[in-house]
């Protein structure tokens, strides 16, 4: 899963979703279906994902401590770190929109 967040903006109304289609292209869901099963399904996902971002960041730190980690072990945590991230920074701005549509 790849995210851009200078490319995907979220059409008035809509929250973006945790997930995109098979083609990457970018899922939204009606702000109006806040308390959807849907909705309460994407939640789930997002608390998953942020777990998931978590993990891989301690195994990031334990292999930045490793003295011995070699090209390879570095090179996977940092492919690792920055997938989960890209999750990580899709969440953010799902509910930084979500905060500021209801702030409207």
């Amino acid at each position: 899963m790849t995210y851009d967040r200078n490319t995907v903006a979220a059409p008035s109304g809509l929250r973006p979703l945790p997930w995109e289609t098979d083609a990457g292209k970018p899922c939204f869901l009606s702000a109006d279906d806040a308390d959807g099963p849907l909705s309460r399904l994407a939640d789930e996902v997002e608390a998953d994902q942020l777990q998931d971002g978590a993990d891989v960041l301690a195994g990031a730190r334990a292999v930045l401590d490793d003295g011995k980690a070699g090209e390879y072990a570095l090179r996977r945590a940092l492919r690792t770190t920055t997938q989960v991230l890209g999750v990580v920074l899709r969440v953010a701005d799902s509910r930084g929109i979500r905060l500021s549509q209801r702030d409207e």
